[in-house]
């Protein structure tokens, strides 16, 4: 039986496993929380992420690992990778931690982004204003996620007190763009290079936070989006579940952010795919053959931010699953989601506004 290490312990690696154990698959966490969510699918390192002895602990029993976030020490991930295959590798996990090294790839690769700057002090940051414009959106280079790290500046008065507000350090500054709606593309590449994508995802968003996704099976900018995802994957010898988000303006896409891993906006796919995206994860990582992405009628999927709703309630609306993530209830807390999945568009909608 192959062991999975996968550093971080919260719902993704959670459902990483949860997707594993039908395959007979082991399971490993690197997570510095006593009350990691998905401990109990496995043996659990407690640690922090930049403590190289429990890195040395969790090669030593891993035949493979992940990840299921991206603010992970880089120089700990090659660390690791030195002793252990590591997907993604160590290169993506650089490239997606960085919100100016991940627009510096997009550029090369010529696929559209806001307008955007570096920033290292108030002067770049001055400079930069004027060239952007306002109002613009100030982010930490890393460790931002959910809406964390950043500041919209709406006026010169705004930059002083956002420099100092976010930490005088490394900042991206990027330009307000006006976009119809925002999507995402899940992707996925195998060790040989096969590569599958599910269906386009559209998105809302409310205060920074990912709060609905639906799945849109056969979008008129499918094929855009996979075309700049396949650059990416190619480009980054890329193995494993990929994420990019996009603006959409008018026939445009432009790329915001990605992300090296599975992703909120592709859980729809654990009832409304023929193979989820977690499952294809480990597929990918392991060598094995990828599974069909196809959709299974129509899926959506709500996040539950704060605490979860009745069970009761939920799953007597038809087509309506609940995954709660044992997660302590808290505001602003990702603690849970629910999909609905029906054979139309219409009766999903319908489905959906009972469980919003």
């Amino acid at each position: 039986m192959s062991c999975i290490g996968i550093v971080g312990g919260g719902q993704l690696a959670r459902m990483l496993a949860l997707s594993g154990t039908p395959l007979g698959l082991g399971f490993i966490f690197l997570d510095p929380a006593s009350d990691a969510c998905a401990a109990s699918l496995g043996a659990h390192v407690q640690g922090a992420y930049d403590d190289r002895r429990q890195f040395r602990r969790l090669a030593k029993h891993a035949d493979v690992v992940t990840y299921e976030f991206e603010n992970v020490p880089e120089a700990a991930m090659e660390c690791l990778s030195r002793e252990v295959p590591v997907y993604p590798n160590a290169a993506a996990l650089a490239t997606a931690r960085d919100r100016l090294r991940e627009k510096q790839l997009f550029t090369e690769l010529a696929i559209p982004t806001a307008p955007h700057a570096e920033v290292n002090s108030l002067d770049d940051l001055e400079r930069a204003a004027a060239r952007t414009g306002f109002p613009a959106i100030l982010k930490t280079r890393t460790l931002g996620y959910d809406g964390k790290g950043q500041k919209t500046l709406h006026g010169p008065g705004d930059l002083g007190p956002a420099w100092s507000e976010l930490g005088r350090v490394p900042l991206i500054l990027e330009g307000m763009v006006r976009f119809d709606r925002e999507v995402s593309c899940i992707a996925v590449r195998a060790r040989n290079g096969e590569t599958a994508f599910y269906p386009l995802a559209e998105n809302l968003h409310r205060e920074g936070m990912l709060r609905v996704s639906w799945s849109r099976p056969g979008d008129a900018m499918t094929l855009q989006m996979q075309g700049y995802a396949r650059r990416v994957l190619e480009r980054l010898d890329y193995v494993g579940v990929l994420t990019i988000e996009f603006f959409q303006a008018g026939d445009v896409l432009m790329a915001n952010e990605m992300a090296p891993r599975v992703h909120n906006s592709g859980h729809w796919t654990i009832e409304g795919a023929q193979t989820s995206q977690f499952e294809n994860h480990l597929r990918a990582i392991l060598g094995l053959p990828l599974g069909a992405t196809e959709p299974v009628g129509h899926a959506a999927m709500v996040n539950c931010i704060g605490q979860t709703p009745d069970p009761a309630a939920v799953l007597g609306i038809p087509g309506a699953h609940l995954h709660r993530y044992g997660k302590a209830f808290r505001a602003g807390r990702k603690v849970g989601h629910v999909t609905v999945r029906a054979d139309n568009r219409t009766d999903l909608e319908a489905r959906l506004n009972r469980v919003l």
